[in-house]
């Protein structure tokens, strides 16, 4: 039988790679400043490069074993991640919210953060993502749901929710494998900002004509089949505490969890029905001997 022929790559060839692909990685990711007057340009177009590298160069597919560029890019997420939760968390700040350059600055920084989104599955870097965003993600809802932001930056706050909701899918449909404890936490964090964001997003697109920000029905189904999934992968009585509780608030509509609730249902059945039939056997096998 023929075998493919695998084209060889020269050690030189590798080499010129990596050093393109670090240096793109260094200012795509904002490791390293660039020089003025380049600023954000240089930085989008590093990504871009990124992004056309991870698409077309088979280089990139081997260099991205190397512990040195692992480090590095896991070095540019914890950069990024950080750089916004700081940014983030100066809003509450100033008492008059006329920060227009931070928030600007935020914004970029949410950029980032759907860019990497994107890239890191390409790299198998996605679980380093998703680690940091559920270690800031209690703070995150904390300063977002603060009263001074209430009615302002609905922007902001509907690409946060993309954002989740790419950490969502990953996690719940098993390209990001974290343990037990750390997705009930990352569910039961989200679940009721998203239950309430839905409903409250819906109501400013009626009352106010021409409201841009919303949480589209791609998005919506996305979030509710993410966190669906989610809840299927937990151990009984967290999906349990988790469907209880979203009876209690049913009126909201979303998501709709009717779904999780019958397999869960079926499943206890089932587990109810074979802890029986055992015992029974066990039993009649007692008798008998």
């Amino acid at each position: 039988m023929a075998m493919s022929k695998i084209p060889k790559i020269k050690p030189g060839d590798v080499s010129t790679t990596k050093d393109i692909f670090v240096s793109a990685v260094r200012f795509a990711m904002s490791i390293e400043r660039p020089c003025f007057p380049f600023g954000d340009e240089l930085r989008i177009s590093a990504q871009e490069q990124i992004d056309y590298m991870l698409g077309e160069d088979g280089d990139t597919t081997i260099i991205m074993a190397d512990d040195e560029v692992q480090s590095i890019v896991r070095m540019g997420v914890y950069n990024i991640i950080h750089s916004f939760e700081m940014d983030l968390s100066s809003l509450l700040l100033d008492p008059t919210l006329e920060l227009e350059g931070v928030y600007d600055r935020i914004m970029k920084r949410v950029s980032d953060l759907e860019w990497m989104c994107n890239v890191l599955p390409k790299m198998d870097l996605m679980k380093n993502f998703v680690s940091n965003w559920a270690a800031i993600s209690s703070k995150i809802l904390g300063i977002i749901e603060d009263k001074k932001l209430d009615h302002v930056m609905w922007g902001l706050k509907v690409k946060l929710i993309e954002v989740a909701c790419k950490v969502l899918e990953a996690v719940a449909y098993g390209s990001v494998i974290l343990p037990a404890p750390c997705r009930v936490q990352l569910l039961k964090t989200w679940f009721p900002y998203l239950r309430k964001m839905k409903p409250l997003l819906d109501s400013k697109a009626v009352e106010e004509t021409g409201f841009p920000y919303k949480m589209d029905e791609d998005l919506s189904q996305a979030i509710e089949g993410a966190i669906v999934s989610l809840i299927l992968t937990l151990p009984s009585n967290d999906q349990a505490d988790i469907l209880a509780d979203w009876i209690k608030n049913r009126e909201v509509g979303y998501p709709d969890l009717s779904e999780a609730f019958e397999v869960w249902c079926y499943r206890t059945k089932s587990a109810k029905r074979r802890l029986v039939e055992g015992l029974d056997g066990h039993g009649d096998g007692a008798a008998s001997s």
